[in-house]
């Protein structure tokens, strides 16, 4: 192999889920692009990290500081959603269903890998509290032993706040068969059921 191209192909292989054979397909399919395509996409890769930040209000990715969301007027200011990571919002914001801020922790409570309270976004979170009007907190951190520890911990220290503090619900999928669902999430679907009336 070339080294140009094994050295794509390498670089292709730290992305997550991506194998040496999928690497490779995707390089060779790069090298039949025109040059001007090729060259695009490597501009927009170096241009991620030049162009790309952090909103200093919500910490989630941004090419402007506040971001899109934070600096709506029409977003309602007495909410937050705290999810995990800067993905988490944008799969929230093609739901479509949620019109409030958000506050992104960039990461969850895991120990074992040094990751304690002070590596996370959590006293940012507690500063907005106090400046901004918030009625209440939506935890919405995954349903892992690590995003229910980070849920546990926010709700103790929001409880001693006094902000409402609503968890995500958590259970079957829809559109999902009952019989294949593991343990956890039937607990958890039961844990969370809602009045049909």
């Amino acid at each position: 192999m070339p080294p140009a191209l094994e050295r794509l192909v390498k670089n292709l292989q730290r992305l997550p889920g991506i194998g040496e054979k999928t690497a490779t397909r995707l390089a060779l399919h790069v090298l039949r692009w025109p040059q001007a395509q090729a060259r695009e996409l490597a501009e927009s890769i170096g241009n991620l990290h030049e162009k790309i930040g952090l909103c200093s209000r919500c910490y989630t990715f941004s090419e402007k500081d506040p971001c899109a969301v934070c600096s709506n007027p029409e977003r309602d200011t007495s909410l937050i959603c705290v999810v995990e990571e800067p993905g988490d919002v944008l799969a929230i914001e093609k739901a479509g269903c949620y019109k409030g801020l958000y506050h992104v922790l960039q990461g969850v409570l895991a120990p074992m890998d040094g990751i304690g309270p002070e590596q996370l976004k959590i006293t940012e979170l507690l500063a907005r509290l106090e400046t901004e009007q918030v009625k209440e907190v939506i935890v919405a951190t995954s349903s892992t032993a690590a995003g229910e520890a980070t849920s546990s911990y926010l709700y103790g220290l929001l409880s001693e706040k006094g902000v409402k503090t609503s968890r995500i619900a958590c259970g079957i999928p829809m559109g999902s068969d009952l019989k294949y669902a593991d343990q956890m999430t039937l607990k958890k679907a039961i844990e969370f059921r809602t009045s049909l009336t």
